[in-house]
């Protein structure tokens, strides 16, 4: 169910303000500087945690020292800067989770490396046996700047079904798993997928989208163990960018207890929101039979601050390949890209889910599936008067143009962005579009001058996570193709507080997530210069900063 937002929390105490009689500390920091993030309050110099949640913050390094007790854990570090734990909102942990054991083609920097990979993979996996690949690559940054294809994929093994992932929509397939999922040259693809096919009407091995859908079934299906070891490595390397708790916006609805294992296990070093994934349901009865798991799920008792459950992510268009637009592809004058939904279906589907008192967050990355997108929320807000706020989710409004700017502001729509995306995306993304279009994705000054709620995240993995990495590319609008957009660039500080008073709201947890006040709970960074200082952390110093510790729920779960 939605979550209320609670009321504010009050500012720091001074050290005069402290208990008589205080309970030791847990954790004590010392730092340069802790920037609190709450409105109008100076940086301090300590803060203490106790219990899971922040007892005491003070403007002097000594300020605390009467909370240091027999156990406590004291960290001096005079030239560092605290900073809260960052959230990364809209990401994709699942299928890092996944990912971590796969061939690791993402260090590939041509295809000859690529297939040796696979090729090197193939020699020490007994024959049958499925070969995957990691899935945080793009084709655009191999020196052939393209998807190996069947033939290239078979000459590297044809004793294995291969499996080469690229991000959450992209497939290319090797003989023998077009074998196993029964695709031929006369499949037809489902509505909203697409079997590529070259000059010659031949597979390429490339499916797209929908079609995906095809081959989950004869996929091997991984041990729980297995699941949960991913999840392990996955959420820590999170963690050890700063991330402390992430919106997973594609889990599938199974997988909720896969999460929970790896939570019962401790296996998540992050907090988790999750989005379960409506792709797969058009009909309201689906909508309603997914609905149902998620409040069975929920009515166990599984819900709770570590893991909790966000709402429904549905989709409105496609990404770089097949973004639905006004104006066409670039040198595609009768090719406008694609919508997943026809509005009336989708605007059935998202008024089951508010019905039952969820949240929707739906992908919406040209300018006509944003358009399509607010006129489907717009007809829910008048039909469902009253929802609480962020209720309805814009996921990515890439090519946002003003008018649909105002309409979401209007309408009270948050927008998640996510510069990473950008970053990775955007040689593919102008020889879809053009440069003038794609130096418009993410009019992030724009959103905030005008009054929106946008949040940060990476949407990993098409681009990288990390704290700083978006940052960075919020704050320069440095991508793979050079600066793009610098008109749209924000400050250091908006860029942060993206990541953490604007994730709270977005996510309802303000008044305990977000900023660094006592009782909220102790999710923080500990960085080794201050990110927000330009003198101290120069631009390209910026990029691959990294915190020495990260604290979430009062435990580091990070350290250097």
């Amino acid at each position: 169910m939605t979550d209320p937002v609670p009321a504010e929390l009050p500012t720091a105490p001074t050290p005069s303000e402290l208990p008589t009689d205080p309970v030791p500390a847990e954790l004590l920091i010392r730092a340069a500087a802790v920037h609190t993030l709450v409105p109008g309050e100076p940086p301090r110099r300590a803060i203490a945690v106790t219990g899971g949640r922040i007892t005491a913050l003070s403007p002097t390094p000594d300020g605390l020292d009467a909370l240091i007790g027999p156990a406590t854990e004291v960290v001096d570090a005079p030239g560092s800067t605290v900073l809260p734990a960052f959230d990364d909102t809209h990401t994709h942990l699942i299928l890092a989770g996944h990912s971590v054991h796969g061939v690791p083609v993402h260090r590939a920097r041509d295809l000859a490396e690529f297939l040796g990979l696979i090729r090197e993979r193939a020699a020490r996996t007994p024959a049958g046996e499925w070969i995957h690949t990691t899935v945080n690559w793009q084709e655009i940054l191999l020196a052939e700047q393209r998807m190996p294809t069947t033939g290239e994929l078979d000459a590297a093994t044809s004793e294995h079904p291969v499996l080469v992932r690229r991000g959450a929509y992209n497939m290319v397939l090797n003989s023998a798993a077009l074998r196993l999922a029964g695709i031929t040259e006369t499949t037809e693809a489902p509505p909203g997928g697409v079997i590529e096919r070259d000059e010659h009407g031949r597979l390429t091995g490339r499916l797209i989208n929908r079609a995906i859908e095809l081959v989950e079934p004869v996929l091997p299906r991984p041990s729980l163990a297995e699941r949960i070891e991913g999840l392990r490595a996955a959420s820590a390397d999170f963690a050890a960018t700063g991330i402390g708790t992430v919106r997973d916006c594609l889990v599938p609805v199974e997988d909720l207890d896969v999460l929970d294992a790896a939570r019962a296990e401790d296996a998540l070093a992050v907090r988790v929101r999750v989005l379960v994934s409506g792709f797969a349901t058009r009909t309201p009865d689906q909508v309603d039979a997914l609905l149902d798991r998620m409040d069975a799920w929920q009515a166990a008792g599984r819900d709770d601050d570590r893991l909790r459950l966000w709402g429904v992510k549905f989709g409105i268009d496609g990404g770089f390949e097949a973004a639905a637009v006004e104006e066409p592809y670039r040198g595609q004058p009768c090719y406008h890209g694609r919508l997943l939904w026809e509005p009336a279906e989708l605007l059935a589907a998202v008024e089951r889910v508010v019905g039952r008192g969820r949240r929707v967050g739906v992908h919406a990355w040209g300018d006509r599936g944003l358009r399509v997108l607010l006129d489907v929320f717009e007809q829910v807000v008048k039909r469902h008067p009253g929802l609480p706020a962020g209720t309805l989710v814009v996921e990515h409004g890439g090519l946002a143009r003003p008018e649909q700017r105002a309409r979401a502001i209007a309408l009270g729509i948050p927008v998640t962005v996510q510069h990473p995306l950008l970053h990775d995306g955007a040689l593919t993304q102008q020889r879809a579009w053009g440069e003038e279009r794609t130096a418009a994705v993410f009019p992030l000054r724009e959103w905030l001058d005008e009054g929106a709620l946008i949040t940060g995240g990476s949407d990993f993995p098409v681009g990288p996570y990390g704290a700083m990495v978006s940052v960075w590319g919020m704050t320069t609008r440095g991508t793979t193709a050079g600066v793009v957009g610098p008109e749209h660039a924000i400050g250091r500080s908006e860029a942060v507080a993206l990541h953490t008073v604007n994730a709270a709201r977005l996510t309802g947890e303000s008044a305990v997530r977000g900023s660094l006040r006592p009782g909220a709970l102790a999710d923080l960074t500990v960085w080794p210069v201050d990110p927000l200082d330009p003198q101290a952390c120069p631009a390209d110093a910026l990029r691959e900063l990294r915190p020495t510790r990260t604290v979430v729920r009062g435990l580091t779960v990070h350290r250097i």
